[in-house]
């Protein structure tokens, strides 16, 4: 028999269907290696999920430990999982490291786990429900034991959870290591990953759903839209939606885009003449913002997390403490006082933050400086060379910038880190809020400095092109192409590492090799530094593009091939990230409305600054000023009232939800009249 089928996934199609391939003795035959001799050791067969490595020094006494606590039984604090050890074989020779485990489980496992998590599943009615076993064959595409009801994602999901959620008991430190103290209730993949024990913990690719993925998202070319419920089986609802989002702001750009080009044509002169377009600026960031959340909020609705509750956040592995009693919960873990945190934000972060921005200002005043001895230099000798010269000092701003962003970005991850959130949510709204602030003063200042300050719509022009082109060049270069080299230059060394072990074996690959490899790939850091790369390009065309029109097409073209480019590098640089059950993009909805309010005030004041406008009121220049002020409030009370009147969610998605929230209350009146009457029979 030939591994061919199996030899660049893990085995078996399905994840909850092992294959003959995956134990006893035909996987002696089809796989030999280390993974041969763990499955041999188990007389339950199962699919690898998840992969966890430990340190290649971890004490044999903390690994038994751990295997024993992941295999016990629900009851006994265990996480009752199925978990191997990645036999030695020839990666030791090699000098890999050994300590790799792969944990899976049996399929009633994993259903009781989706109705401890409250994963809703489509109902045979057509209605999202949350998945229970008592009713589960009521669910549609239950068929059977339910083999291929849970997606993948959703399997590595709920193993994730379970691990994460596998506490301690009476230990008072991880065995053989005396430094990594435990308490009753302590989260033992937290402590193991807090003390450097484990390395990480990472889901399998699916090598075959990957490639079909693959080519239809970005191995060809095409203007249609992307395979989001793909992607969401696949990776989640959150990189779904952030995809989701990604596409539905290129889309929405179209129109801008369309009316920039002639417009930019037409005027290229008339820098003066912007007012209709500032005014379809207004209308835009107005409306796009609404449309996006029903569009997201039908999203969440067709794949089951719109009315999914959360479950109680646990602590950070970050977060640390006093040891003590939660109020809420009761259990044992860390606590740290408020008043301390408040302390360190605004003793500490907010000077920090603000001497960040005064440094950012001085920086821009150098630019200024530069920019004018351009200007001056250029007026003496007009030659082609110094017309160059000119957007030089534009270039090195837009990259110092670039530089600025980086360093401050890792500054703020170590202050939000030492201000020791308890949540993990608590801590991304610091960190967002810190970032957001620093990168918007640092693309935007100088605009709104030559915008109100010095109003020379030339140079904002000129100034606002420099900044979006370079900033793009530079994101594309770290985003594309160096991804792109990498993953090339891996490819190399790999097969050049295959061909050598073939040569030696004279064997199809193993699936140890694939988990290995697997092992060694980029790992996923989010989707943060993607929305904020979308935030500064919705502030470029929101606030300035009625100076610049062109600034929508030239977002349109980043937008398209950072599909491609960030598809290319979830698919094939990094490891494959662990799904994320998201109902909506979180705190960044709530940034980019800000952004659009401060585009209400700043397209406002453009429109009172035009000379069209000022010829209105030659001899009044404060009551320009206050008719300006009156239209912009006017805007923005018209914009809050769209936001009230337009809701979040669909009319037909409400009507469903509350049909559900009824049935769940008449459920529970049969409950506890029936629980009354039985109780009414016992008593005599």
């Amino acid at each position: 028999m030939s591994p061919k089928v199996r030899r660049q996934g893990f085995c078996g199609v399905n994840p909850l269907r092992p294959s003959k391939h995956c134990s006893g003795e035909r996987a002696l035959v089809e796989y030999p290696g280390g993974l041969v001799k763990a499955a041999m050791q188990s007389s339950e067969r199962f699919t690898p999920l998840v992969v966890l490595e430990l340190v290649s020094d971890t004490k044999e006494e903390a690994i038994s430990w751990l295997l024993h606590r992941i295999r016990d039984k629900q009851h006994n604090g265990g996480a009752e999982l199925m978990v191997e050890q990645l036999g030695h074989g020839e990666a030791a020779e090699e000098k890999q490291n050994p300590n790799l485990f792969l944990i899976g489980t049996s399929l009633q496992r994993l259903l009781s786990g989706a109705e401890d998590l409250g994963l809703f599943k489509e109902f045979n009615d057509g209605s999202m429900r949350g998945f229970t076993n008592a009713n589960k064959q009521n669910f549609k595409n239950f068929h059977g034991d339910g083999d291929g009801f849970l997606s993948m994602a959703e399997c590595q999901y709920i193993i994730k959870h379970e691990l994460e959620t596998l506490r301690a008991k009476d230990e008072t430190h991880i065995p053989g290591y005396t430094q990594a103290k435990l308490y009753p209730g302590k989260s033992i993949i937290r402590r193991l990953l807090s003390k450097g024990i484990m390395v990480q913990m990472f889901p399998l690719h699916e090598t075959e759903e990957l490639k079909r993925l693959s080519f239809s998202w970005f191995k060809k070319i095409k203007l249609s839209v992307q395979p989001l419920d793909e992607i969401r089986h696949y990776f989640g609802e959150g990189q779904a939606l952030y995809f989701g989002f990604l596409e539905y702001f290129t889309f929405a750009l179209i129109p801008m885009a369309l009316i920039g080009v002639p417009y930019y044509l037409f005027d290229w002169e008339n820098y003066d003449k912007y007012v209709i377009f500032a005014v379809f600026n207004l209308i835009w960031c107005t409306i796009i913002l609404e449309l996006w959340k029903r569009f997201s909020a039908t999203l969440a609705y067709r794949w089951g997390t719109l009315s999914r509750k959360k479950a109680f956040e646990e602590p950070r592995p970050g977060f640390h403490g006093v040891l003590g009693f939660n109020p809420v919960t009761g259990r044992e873990e860390p606590l740290y006082p408020n008043v301390k945190r408040q302390l360190r934000v605004f003793c500490v972060s907010v000077p920090f933050v603000l001497l960040c921005l005064y440094l950012s200002l001085y920086v821009m005043m150098i630019y200024f400086q530069m920019e004018g001895w351009a200007l001056s230099f250029h007026d003496e000798e007009p030659t082609f060379w110094t017309g160059i010269l000119v957007f030089i000092p534009s270039i090195i701003y837009a990259v110092v910038i670039e530089i600025l962003n980086l360093i401050y970005r890792y500054a703020a991850e170590f202050l939000t880190e030492w201000e020791n959130h308890r949540l993990e949510s608590s801590y991304q709204n610091h960190l967002v809020l810190k970032v957001l602030v620093f990168n918007f003063f640092n693309c935007f200042a100088s605009l709104f400095y030559i915008a109100f300050v010095m109003q020379d719509m030339v140079l904002l022009r000129q100034s606002l092109a420099t900044l979006l082109i370079t900033s793009q060049i530079l994101n594309q270069f770290m985003e594309a192409f160096l991804p792109y080299w990498l993953q090339r230059r891996r490819n190399k060394k790999l097969i050049r590492k295959v061909k050598r072990q073939q040569t030696l074996t004279d064997k199809e690959l193993p699936l140890e090799q694939q988990v290995r490899l697997e092992a060694d790939m980029s790992t996923y850091l989010g989707t943060f530094d993607d929305y904020l790369e979308l935030f500064l390009l919705y502030g470029y065309v929101s606030l300035f593009s009625c100076v610049y029109p062109l600034a929508a097409v030239l977002v349109v073209l980043n937008n398209f091939t950072e599909v491609y480019s960030d598809a290319f590098k979830m698919c094939c640089v990094f490891k494959r990230p662990f799904s994320d059950p998201a109902a909506n993009i979180g705190v960044w909805q709530l940034a980019f409305e800000a952004m659009s309010v401060i585009a209400v005030v700043t397209n406002c004041s453009l429109i009172g600054m035009s000379p069209q406008v000022k010829a209105y009121f030659p001899e009044s220049e404060m009551q320009l000023i206050l008719w300006t002020v009156a239209i912009e409030h006017g805007i923005l009370a018209l914009k809050f009232i769209l936001t009230f009147l337009i809701p979040d969610v669909p009319k037909p998605i409400q009507i469903q939800l509350a049909k559900l929230e009824f049935e769940s209350l008449e459920a529970l009146k049969k409950k506890k009249m029936l629980e009354t009457t039985e109780l009414s029979k016992v008593q005599p």
